[in-house]
């Protein structure tokens, strides 16, 4: 693939901080990104994301969706020479994983 074909890429952080810029195949899966994501994060922050699943996704105001190429999610900013495209991520982890309890409640019927 031609060098000018490819989609680079930065992630913002929570803390304003950056994971890239790395340079994309068109063809790349928002899960790909993700992957990557994970493996680049900084050990050193407070938040930190354990899974792809835990990370979401955001560009031009909207999540991406896992199935999604980078092609797909270019937006019109990314058609300019040599611009960085600069995608949000965001860490939440999975409802089943965020459970620290279980809530149990009993209702009595009284008459």
């Amino acid at each position: 693939m031609p060098e000018e074909d490819l989609v680079e890429l930065k992630f913002r952080l929570y803390d304003g901080s950056d994971i890239g810029p790395f340079r994309y195949s068109p063809a790349a899966t928002v899960a790909m990104l993700k992957e990557r994501i994970v493996a680049e994060w900084p050990k050193d922050k407070k938040i930190v994301p354990k899974a792809a699943n835990d990370v979401k996704l955001i560009s031009a105001g909207k999540i991406l969706e896992n199935n999604k190429t980078v092609g797909q999610c270019k937006t019109p900013f990314g058609d300019l020479p040599k611009g960085i495209i600069t995608m949000h991520a965001v860490v939440q982890p999975s409802l089943a994983k965020a459970k620290t309890g279980s809530f149990h409640l009993t209702l009595y019927m009284f008459q």
